[in-house]
């Protein structure tokens, strides 16, 4: 994990408080979160919800400024297949490969002393 030069520990508190503001976002939105950082030797889903029929793998990018862009813009192309990958791989062990899904991202950003600001993109990948 790139920490952007920020001691580990403090990373890891940010991303968990992202995750924890965007399942509380994905609630709001009448969603049931299913899983969260779900893990395979692929590689790691951060949240994993569905939205009535269609799940909804949710990759979660938590900043503390725009110093390197917005949250969002994290996910490019490559990270988008690496996720569409992860998805195949929770529908396979989770015996689901016949449901609809698709890709999202939310972008948290966390600046101190303000009100986190959350994006939602939906369908990216």
């Amino acid at each position: 994990m790139d920490t952007g030069g920020m001691p580990w520990a403090q990373a890891r508190a940010v991303g968990d408080r992202g995750e924890e503001l965007a399942c509380a976002h994905l609630r709001t939105l009448g969603w049931e979160v299913l899983e969260r950082n779900w893990r395979c030797p692929a590689g790691e889903l951060d949240v994993v919800a569905r939205e009535g029929e269609t799940l909804v793998f949710c990759e979660v990018k938590t900043r503390r400024s725009v110093r390197f862009g917005e949250p969002v813009e994290a996910v490019d192309q490559e990270k988008a297949l690496r996720l569409r990958r992860l998805a195949w791989a929770w529908l396979r062990a989770h015996d689901a490969q016949g449901s609809r899904f698709r890709i999202d991202v939310l972008g948290v950003l966390c600046r101190p002393g303000e009100r986190p600001e959350l994006t939602h993109l939906q369908g990216v990948a």
